[in-house]
């Protein structure tokens, strides 16, 4: 009798499976595909984390920052929310909506805030610079919270978006957190296959700050250098996971340094030296530059990443494609996967799909 394997029993090791989903006319759809499409890449996790992003879920509270935290402990809730109360407006809270799933374990005490910074707390010298200078400040006490403060991690800290996650595989936190019930107009997922850091709630994929998500397949070996070079413009790494500090370099290219998302691709994947010294003079130079100022935010090592914030979606691979990564579009739905199976299981009929080459970005914005 032939025999089947189930797809929990079948592993790809370093495998991890990453998928984003976006409508780039921010129409809103249900999180059923993007569970549909992650679940169709079961076998490439080890049910030891898992995580989705949604995009446009919270239009209630579009206006205000929506800080999920997750407690280890009861007893530092009450440090947290003083400290939060000091420095916020917080308009609602309330334990994140979970459903009871037999199989998962060590749950930690799950909390959304709806905040908004308090005017005497943010000095803000032009209207121009408000969104500028609010972000710090929300940037600054989110690390101030997961470096101080034992227990207590915010996991997800942007506006109308959030981050959900969790040790277990994607069905099982998706059933969990509800997925099915939000609406967004950009899903991310990820299914995690840990080999060299520790598998719990706050290691799991997506890492995020601000509307920053990150999903990762692969190893970040200039983990140590990327690291300590963020800690020069006051990013901190707590949660033990070499995906968290690609968070921080886009929010720090992107939104503090304003380079382009070709730019920020070009300084984490960069060319290597013999191809920079192939091109004309103009580009040479630009490249050369790049290197030398931005040397210490390269990312060595094999990576496939799927980065989104409320505008955009782009995806990403090291400069010698070592991680797969696919991408396929149909009318105004962008998709990219580490397999094509998982874009093809929820859109069949798909105008264009494509392998993107090495250190070049997938990029999807927001039409409006």
């Amino acid at each position: 009798m032939e025999r089947y394997l189930d797809d929990r029993t079948y592993k790809i090791p370093s495998g991890c499976g990453v998928v984003g989903i976006m409508n780039t006319k921010g129409n809103l759809f249900s999180g059923d595909s993007i569970i549909v499409s992650i679940c169709n890449m079961l076998e490439r996790g080890n049910g030891l984390g898992s995580g989705f992003a949604g995009y446009g879920i919270y239009p209630e509270y579009k206006d205000f920052y929506c800080f999920h935290i997750m407690y280890e402990k009861e007893s530092v809730i009450n440090t947290v929310e003083e400290y939060i109360q000091k420095n916020f407006k917080v308009v609602y809270k309330e334990p994140i909506p979970s459903k009871f799933v037999k199989s998962l374990k060590f749950i930690p005490i799950l909390f959304r805030y709806f905040l908004k910074p308090r005017e005497e707390m943010v000095i803000i010298k032009s209207i121009d610079e408000k969104e500028d200078v609010e972000n710090d400040f929300v940037v600054n006490n989110v690390m101030f919270i997961n470096k101080n403060i034992n227990s207590a991690f915010v996991f997800s800290s942007g506006k109308n978006m959030g981050i959900f996650k969790g040790v277990g595989n994607p069905d099982e936190i998706a059933e969990f957190f509800k997925i099915n019930e939000y609406k967004g107009y950009i899903w991310t997922a990820h299914n995690r296959f840990p080999t060299n850091s520790v598998a719990w709630w706050g290691g799991a994929h997506p890492f995020g700050i601000l509307d920053w998500s990150v999903i990762h397949n692969g190893e970040i070996s200039s983990y140590g250098i990327n690291r300590r070079y963020l800690e020069n413009f006051s990013y901190y790494c707590t949660l033990s996971t070499d995906t968290e500090v690609i968070a921080y370099l886009f929010d720090l290219l992107v939104r503090k340094h304003k380079l382009s998302y070709e730019y920020a691709s070009r300084i984490l994947s960069s060319p290597f030296w013999s191809q920079i010294e192939r091109e004309n003079f103009n580009k040479k130079d630009f490249y050369t530059k790049l290197r030398i100022i931005y040397g210490p935010a390269l990312l060595n090592g094999p990576f496939a990443v799927i980065v989104a914030n409320t505008k955009v979606m782009m995806g990403l691979n090291d400069r010698t494609k070592l991680r797969p990564l696919v991408a396929g579009q149909k009318n105004d739905m962008l998709y990219i996967a580490s397999e094509e199976s998982a874009i093809r299981c929820i859109s069949k009929d798909l105008d264009k799909i494509w392998m993107p080459g090495a250190g070049n970005p997938v990029i999807g914005r927001l039409k409006d």
